[in-house]
Parts: C-alpha cells; sequence; structure tokens
C-alpha cells in the first residue's frame, strides 16, 4: 500500500478519534450542566413542597430519622478497581503514581513503567465474575446489619454505576455491570436500608503526582478517569510543588477546587440522589475544603427535600466540621468519642485493619473486638458502620465472612440491647477511657476489661428495663456496677430482676449502697460481650 496512503489515512482516524472524544467530552459538560441547573432550579422552588432552602440555617431543621437511631449497625463496601492490584490499601490507585511509596516500587516491578501500564489497564481486569448481590445480602442480614452502604465512586474516578457524567464506569467497562443498581434491589428486597458514598471531592488532586515524571496521567484520552490531577497544595513563590503535603486538618491550606470541577461534583453526587433514591448518602472528609460549602449546601437540600417529595427519611454524614452539626449527622473515621453525644452520630471502621478495600495479606479484626465497639458506640447515641473489602472477582474474604457471622449470631441473642435503644442518663462505667485521636490510625482498637459497662435502654420509657452489657466476663463470676447502687437518682425506682442474655433463670443480686452486685453463672453464655436485662419494680 502506498505509504503517503497509509499516512493520510492514519491521520484521519486520529482526526475521527479526537473528533470523537471532543464531541463526547461536549456531551459530558452538556450533561453536567444540565444536571446542575436542575438542582439549582429545584432548590429555588419557593412553593410548600420544598421544606429546605440551600443555606445553613434552614438545613438547621433537619433531624437524624428515627430508623437510623434503631438501626444501629451497617455495613460499608469498599469495592472497585483497586481490589485488582490488591496490593497496600485502596489509595493505591494514587500511590502507584507516588515516587518513593511502596506502591509505585510495586507497580513498576509487577507491570511495568507508567507509561506503559497505568491504573487504567487494571479496569479490563476488574470482571467480577462472581458478583452475586443477593449472596452478599444474605450474609449482611446474617451478620445483623440493618443498612447498606457501598461506595458508588471512590477517589479513583471510577463510578461504580451507569453514570450520565462520564464513560468511565463500571457499566461500560471492566464488569460491564451496574453494580450500585444491583445491590440497590437486592438491599431492597432484604428489607434493608440503602445507602451510597462519594470520595469524588478528593479527586481533584488524587492523581497529581502523576504529572510529575512521565506517566499516563498526561495523556489527555484518559482525562475521564484521571481527572484534573492538580497539585494538593496552594501555589509556591517559585512555582515549584511544595515539599510537604498540606495539613490534613487544615483544608483551607489545600489548592481549592475550580467551578467547573465543583459544578461536576454536584452533578455526579445529585445523580446519586436521582437514580437510586438512597437512604443514606456519605461523604469523605475532603468535602470540608471551603470552596465546597456553598455546593454542600445545594447537595443537601436537593438530597433532603427530593427525599421527603418520596416519603423517605434520609442521613446525610460529614466528618470532621464539614457541616454544622445540627444540618446533618456526624461521622468519626476509625474512631469513638469519650462521652455520650446528645445528637446521634456515628463511626466507620473495616474488618481489615491495614485497608478498607481488599489487599493480599491483610490482617483481620476479631468478632468481639467488633462487638465492643459496637456495644460502647451504642451507648454513647451511635451507629457502627462495619467495612468489607471483596475481592476483584466479587467473592468477600473467608476472614471477614466468618467475623460477621459471629457478630450476626451475638446479635440474634442480644439485639435487644442494641436495636431500637437509647443512651441511658450515663452512657457507662470502668476504667477503659476511649482514643480521640482521629489521626493515630487504629486507634478505635482496644482492650476492655470486665469493668468497663455499657448501658441502654429501650426507647419506649414504660418498660422499666435497663441493659448493662458487661464487656469482658469477670473471672470471679460477680459483677459490681457502681452507679447502680442504692438509692442513685438515675434509677427512679428499685432493681427487682436481673438476668443474662442467652443463659437460664434469673440471676442473684443485692442493691447496696456502693453499687448493684451481681453472681454471674459460672460459664459464659458466648466469648464476646455480656448483656444483664435489669427490670425495675413498678412500684417502690
Amino acid at each position: 500500500m502506498n505509504q503517503k496512503f497509509l499516512i493520510i489515512t492514519f491521520a484521519a482516524v486520529a482526526t475521527l478519534v479526537s473528533q470523537a472524544q471532543t464531541f463526547q467530552h461536549s456531551d459530558l459538560s452538556a450533561n453536567v450542566a444540565h444536571q446542575v441547573a436542575k438542582v439549582r432550579a429545584a432548590n429555588s422552588d419557593s412553593t410548600h413542597r420544598n421544606l429546605y432552602r440551600p443555606d445553613w440555617n434552614s438545613l438547621a431543621q433537619y433531624r437524624t430519622p428515627d430508623w437510623f437511631r434503631d438501626a444501629k449497625f451497617g455495613i460499608f463496601i469498599h469495592w472497585g478497581v483497586y481490589s485488582v492490584p490488591a496490593f497496600g490499601n485502596e489509595w493505591y490507585s494514587r500511590n502507584m503514581y507516588v515516587p518513593g511509596n511502596a506502591a509505585f516500587q510495586h507497580q513498576v516491578a509487577t507491570y511495568g513503567s507508567q507509561t506503559k501500564f497505568g491504573y487504567k489497564d487494571f479496569i479490563p481486569m476488574f470482571r467480577a465474575q462472581h458478583f452475586d448481590p443477593n449472596a452478599w445480602l444474605d450474609l449482611f442480614t446474617q451478620a445483623g446489619a440493618k443498612y447498606i452502604v457501598p461506595v458508588a465512586e471512590h477517589c479513583d474516578g471510577f463510578p461504580m454505576y451507569n453514570s450520565s457524567m462520564t464513560t468511565w464506569d463500571a457499566a461500560r467497562m471492566g464488569p460491564h455491570r451496574d453494580i450500585i443498581a444491583e445491590l440497590e434491589a437486592a438491599t431492597r428486597a432484604h428489607g434493608l436500608y440503602f445507602g451510597v458514598s462519594s470520595h469524588r471531592a478528593e479527586h481533584w488532586w488524587w492523581y497529581g503526582t502523576g504529572r510529575t515524571f512521565p506517566s499516563d496521567v498526561e495523556d489527555p484520552a484518559n482525562a475521564g478517569l484521571y481527572g484534573p490531577a492538580e497539585p494538593m497544595s496552594l501555589p509556591t513563590p517559585d512555582g515549584k510543588p511544595a515539599a510537604k503535603e498540606p495539613d490534613p486538618s487544615h483544608l483551607e491550606r489545600w489548592l481549592p477546587p475550580n467551578r467547573a470541577f465543583l459544578d461536576d461534583w454536584l452533578a455526579r453526587s445529585t445523580e446519586l440522589v436521582d437514580k437510586y433514591h438512597p437512604d443514606f448518602f456519605y461523604f469523605d472528609w475532603w468535602i470540608g475544603q471551603p470552596a465546597f460549602k456553598p455546593y454542600l449546601q445545594q447537595f443537601a437540600a436537593y438530597y433532603y427535600n427530593q427525599s421527603a417529595h418520596r416519603g423517605q427519611h434520609p442521613v446525610l454524614t460529614y466528618k470532621e466540621e464539614a457541616m454544622p452539626a445540627n444540618t446533618a449527622t456526624l461521622d468519626i473515621e476509625r474512631g469513638k468519642l469519650d462521652t455520650l453525644r446528645l445528637l446521634p452520630w456515628q463511626t466507620d471502621t473495616s474488618i481489615s485493619i491495614h485497608s478498607w478495600g481488599y489487599v493480599e495479606h491483610d490482617q483481620y479484626r476479631t468478632a468481639k473486638s467488633l462487638i465492643q465497639q459496637l456495644v460502647d458506640t451504642v451507648s454513647k447515641n451511635g451507629n457502627l458502620l462495619l467495612n468489607v473489602g471483596p475481592k476483584s472477582d466479587g467473592t468477600i474474604p473467608e476472614e471477614a465472612r466468618t467475623v460477621l457471622l459471629e457478630i450476626g449470631a451475638w446479635l440474634r441473642t442480644n439485639g435487644e440491647a442494641i436495636y431500637s435503644t437509647r443512651p441511658f442518663i450515663v452512657f457507662g462505667e470502668g476504667p477503659t477511657k476511649a482514643g480521640t485521636n482521629s489521626a493515630e490510625k487504629n486507634h478505635d482498637i482496644q482492650t476492655y476489661t470486665a469493668e468497663d459497662i455499657r448501658y441502654t435502654v429501650p426507647k419506649d420509657p414504660s418498660s422499666h428495663i435497663l441493659y448493662a452489657t458487661a464487656l469482658d466476663w469477670p473471672e470471679d463470676h460477680h459483677l459490681l456496677l457502681h452507679i447502680l447502687y442504692k438509692g442513685n437518682p438515675y434509677l427512679p425506682k428499685p432493681v427487682c430482676s436481673v438476668e443474662l442474655l442467652g443463659a437460664p433463670g434469673t440471676l442473684t443480686f443485692e442493691q447496696l449502697p456502693y453499687g448493684l452486685s451481681v453472681t454471674l453463672p459460672a460459664t459464659p453464655p458466648n466469648p464476646d460481650a455480656y448483656v444483664l436485662r435489669i427490670q425495675t419494680c413498678s412500684t417502690r
């Protein structure tokens, strides 16, 4: 064939591809603009149909719904393309472009340079061939979970659903399945509440280091996945990148996103609301960057109003100080509170210790430690959202399955002290104090003693029941509940009976001037935590 013809042909093909990409980008931009306009128009509707306006004063009408306060226990699911390399943690997609990082070194040694094999090249390997949403929900139901929250889009910029804002998603690539739609259907079929999480905000800077050396991040053809890939830090006087990453607790020191990115964030977030009608919506921490504030107000108003129109009672979570405390529900990642919080809250943690997504050779928490954390959290007016990281083929690691089933077995016996309860006047007693340093990894893993007691009560105050959960078994088979001493101001009536859930009969007890003394049986009913049902008398 004539060489000149070949050159012309290749040039023509390149032109057509370029034009197709331009048209595609134009269509996607139009979709973003249309969605943002729709949201703003809906929020500006001044009729009685809208309960909320996009400002903090109006959003302060929000109240965390009872279904969430009753549920207490949910399942978080970190699953995406990052489960293919299964190395380090779920930040692999970023870290493989950070020179000097272990993921960078692993990437080069295992797959080659980032110019030849980038994160995009893992997408065809993400097949999810054994993914069965109903099997997952069977497991989660057996575990005792009441709401399910898959990650709809992680920081890597690859939505796990069929998005109108990008062509880089799980419906068009990889598994070629709308994972979120399938999980929503299975969740609702199992009678549970459905939520989603978005980590899109961090995508602004996620791949930024991929521009500091030759990599596929620099290829415009991959911009739909890698996005802006901006630096984290504010501009420096010499124009060079900052030597250190900015402080994650001071987001005003980070490079703020531009309007195009913020519009895209709002469009994608509200698209999830429109498509899947989530009962629960979780945002990661970077929505606290000040530039997000007006967009976050727009999202919250839209989510609350649209949910109300459908008869739903939504939960929206935030971290740190991203939103005023009375406008949404506080979430603390891998953390605890050291006191009872008057407003409902949530902590999220993972069964796996080192990564939220699946990685090889991870370690896993024990069911006992997670049950103890659930009990401690609920006593302080909180919920536990427990994460699992499935493998790339869609199977859940056996270590995680075992832990979930043990938690479920405990809840089947002791769940009355967890579900549909409310905090007692005092959350508990004992020597173990909660760590509250949210920057310290795994600080939510603690060792409790038999002196650590946590209290809850049924939400129906007429029951005259108090639950006291001992977080370990006393060697001498005796418990002393100090705050329940004879004549204490917390119980309006004296104690009439004490039972140990999972054990037959009633227990011997005595209400003394220095505490309620309870004699336990010789053998514990389970290996994890021990619930006393304390009944007070109807009359003195």
